[in-house]
Order: structure tokens, then sequence, then C-alpha cells
């Protein structure tokens, strides 16, 4: 049975955890929304769609998983809020940062293991933008 202490206890937890996520989320959304007021995002949406369309996502996106892929996936959720998306969009940019996201801390943790950091990061990009593309083409691409 819980007791009140546990209860208290993850009460708490739960709390810092959201002020902890929050410190995250809030700056990034807030960054993209300035970029998108700015036009920046728009002519970074326009560069970037030609690549992004290969996914079936917008432009926009890049932003996202540049974002995911160097700081990892609480920034480009962040990012991903501010973003107008579908359904299928959303699970193929999830797809994309889960197999690859903050790439620069986790590969200096493979480094210590004695893997090659450019191998490792170099392997789950590619990883990534081929399980994107293949998702888009089975599930979002008819």
């Amino acid at each position: 049975m819980l007791s009140i202490g546990t209860l208290k206890r993850g009460f708490v937890n739960g709390v810092k955890t959201l002020l902890d996520l929050t410190k995250i989320l809030a700056p990034v959304y807030v960054g993209v929304q300035i970029l998108s007021v700015s036009g920046i995002l728009n002519v970074m949406a326009q560069f970037f769609s030609p690549v992004m369309s290969v996914f079936g996502l917008p432009g926009e996106t890049s932003l996202v998983l540049i974002l995911g892929w160097a700081s990892g996936t609480y920034a480009a959720l962040g990012a991903l809020a501010a973003i107008n998306l579908t359904g299928i969009q959303i699970t193929t940019i999830a797809i994309m940062i889960s197999t690859a996201h903050n790439l620069i801390t986790e590969g200096a943790v493979v480094k210590k293991l004695g893997v090659s950091m450019f191998t490792s990061i170099s392997l789950r990009i590619i990883m990534s933008l081929i399980l994107g593309f293949l998702f888009y083409r089975m599930f979002g691409g008819f």
C-alpha cells in the first residue's frame, strides 16, 4: 500500500522533473517562435525543404532534427511543439530523433569505450535518415 510519504516524495520528484524539463522546453519553444516571427525559420525551411521532403517533412523540421541530433530529445520536443505537423510527420521525425540524438555527448561516451566518435555519429545519422525515409515510404508516402 502507498504511504503518504511515498506519495509526497513522488509528487515532489514529479514537480522537480517538470521544472527541469520546462527549463529546456520553454526557451527552445520561445526561440523557435522568435525564428518564426523574424522570418529566419521560413528562410531555413525553404533552404532545407528539398532534403526534408524526402522524408515527407516540411523544411521547418530541419531545425527540430538538428536540435535533436545536437542537444537531445527534449530540445527537439520544444522545437517540435512550435510546428504544426501531421501524425505521420511527428512519428517520422520522432523515429529519426530517437535513432540519433544527443550525438556529441553520447559520441564522447562511446569514444571512451574505444569506438571511433566519427564512426558512431556517422552510423547513427545514416540510420536515422534511412529509417525516416523507410517509415515515410511505408506509411506516409501514398
